[in-house]
């Protein structure tokens, strides 16, 4: 089913050209009609253009009609200009059927637009990670991508890893959100941060050593966010490496670390992240959980 794609860069400057490149014919031969931002290969240091250049193309992008509108990138630049968007503009063009997609950064404007318009936005890839990947982009990935298009998407499940079992644990009608754990915490006390209680959260992040993962996790337990939701699911946590000081100390001892404190299930392993094969998920969206063993199911087909 073609659609219309609209591609702007919000954050960071493309520099991989070639990815960008690779990505629009990829969506191409996928059928879909491929409309590029004017601006979207500008650079302004380490910005996709300035602040109002990147306004600028976030308000085209709201604008322009388009079935998808999807980032080139993440990186850094979203969080800058927070306080200077149109999110009346942009909640309007998601009610007439523009989907939002995104990764990383991105998670800056879907909190925002959460917390000040409550529309619905999609965390998954973006133009030169996702559609862009050598050698060829990820079917499961693109398979998600697809359903969200046709609006068949139903859910995703996942299993836990051996020893992660749970009694069955089942939540009904509870709020979908998060995204990079990094971003979400940097907006904890402004206007941009989701005020969710009895929401399922979920979060991922790049780059950071574990030890900097739970110091961010303890930030969001302290601030109360974490002992309002119904469920926390954990994805890829990635790119990071452990040294000889750590002594056994990895992602796992944050884990069981929360666990201890959390009194709703940690689940680990959501198939979301900097990582190729990932799914798209509805931020916003109120979703049903269901826990049984190591299988987790997340289900948004009856309401999305």
């Amino acid at each position: 089913m073609a659609k219309h794609i609209y591609i702007y860069s919000p954050s960071g400057a493309v520099r991989d050209k070639a990815a960008f490149k690779r990505g629009v014919k990829r969506l191409e031969a996928m059928g879909h009609k491929v409309e590029i931002d004017p601006d979207a290969l500008r650079s302004s240091t380490r910005f996709a253009g300035d602040d109002a250049c990147r306004i600028e193309a976030i308000h085209r992008a709201a604008a322009s009609g388009a079935d998808v509108a999807l980032i080139s990138r993440g990186g850094y630049g979203l969080t800058r200009i927070l306080d200077q968007l149109d999110y009346k503009a942009i909640a309007k063009s998601i009610s007439q059927g523009t989907q939002f997609v995104g990764i990383s950064d991105f998670t800056a404007l879907q909190a925002a637009l959460l917390a000040k318009t409550k529309s619905m936005t999609w965390a998954g890839p973006a133009l030169c990670e996702g559609f862009g990947a050598q050698p060829e982009p990820d079917e499961i990935m693109e398979a998600c991508f697809d359903e969200m298009l046709s609006g068949q998407g139903e859910g995703v499940g996942w299993r836990q890893p051996l020893g992660a079992s749970v009694e069955p644990y089942f939540v009904e009608n509870a709020m979908l959100w998060g995204g990079n754990l990094s971003v979400l915490c940097s907006l904890l006390g402004t206007p941009f941060f989701p005020k969710v209680k009895a929401g399922v959260l979920f979060l991922e992040d790049i780059h950071e050593h574990p030890y900097r993962i739970e110091r961010l996790l303890a930030q969001l337990l302290h601030a109360g966010v974490l002992g309002q939701q119904k469920a926390l699911l954990l994805g890829q946590f990635t790119g990071y490496s452990l040294g000889a000081h750590d002594r056994g100390f990895t992602m796992k001892s944050v884990v069981r670390w929360l666990q201890d404190r959390l009194h709703v299930p940690v689940l680990t392993q959501l198939p979301y992240g900097h990582v190729q094969t990932k799914v798209l998920l509805p931020v916003g969206a109120k979703v049903d959980l269901a826990v049984e063993g190591r299988d987790v199911l997340v289900a948004w087909g009856h309401v999305v």
